[in-house]
């Protein structure tokens, strides 16, 4: 017996990490992938743009989904003091970001939206994560290596910078790598 619904799962993600925890689910899936703009309104809080993003990149697909689709779509941001931090464009901009999170606690909020041709669900999760105060050498060590300018805040909690630095984190650490993964197994249940 298994726990998976019967539907044709896909997953709407460029992420490696995003494909490689449904995987972890034991969910089969397909990847379909399609450029989204990320920009939301200005007036949303920093809780309320993951969830928006997610429904956003659903909403791209929504003439597409077949009876017995069900469609995943995510996004994460990083928040410090209520300032979103979003992917850095260059190493000069993650070396800011980084350096602006060493030595303090921020949040990590993913939002999700599950799609079918019946209904769709938005739901999100908050995770707290408090970098311990990091030396220069091991920002410009991390980003010459790991080149995490597809990250938002500019670090994955699952690379060498979250090994030597993350010293405490309050919630799902895979909603810090881009899923929420026991969130995402109850809501599927429910769907």
């Amino acid at each position: 017996m298994n726990w998976i619904p019967e539907y044709n799962f896909i997953l709407a993600s460029k992420s490696p990490r995003r494909q490689e925890l449904l995987k972890s689910l034991g969910i089969v899936f397909q990847m379909k992938t399609k450029d989204v703009d990320e920009n939301y309104p200005p007036e949303l809080s920093p809780d309320q743009i993951p969830g928006y993003l997610a429904e956003k990149k659903a909403k791209a697909f929504a003439n597409e989904l077949n009876n017995n689709d069900l469609l995943i779509t995510a996004d994460t941001i990083v928040v410090l003091n209520r300032k979103v931090l979003e992917k850095p464009d260059d190493y000069d901009h993650a070396y800011k970001m980084l350096s602006a999170l060493s030595g303090k606690m921020h949040e990590v909020i993913t939002g999700v939206c599950l799609s079918s041709t019946k209904k769709s669900v938005v739901f999100s999760s908050l995770t707290n994560v408090q970098f311990k105060k990091l030396s220069e050498v091991e920002i410009d060590y991390y980003i010459r290596n790991y080149k995490p300018f597809d990250k938002a805040g500019a670090y994955g909690i699952q690379e060498w910078i979250g090994t030597i630095g993350i010293s405490h984190i309050e919630g799902s650490f895979y909603n810090v790598m881009g899923l929420p993964l026991q969130k995402l197994y109850e809501e599927i249940q429910k769907f």
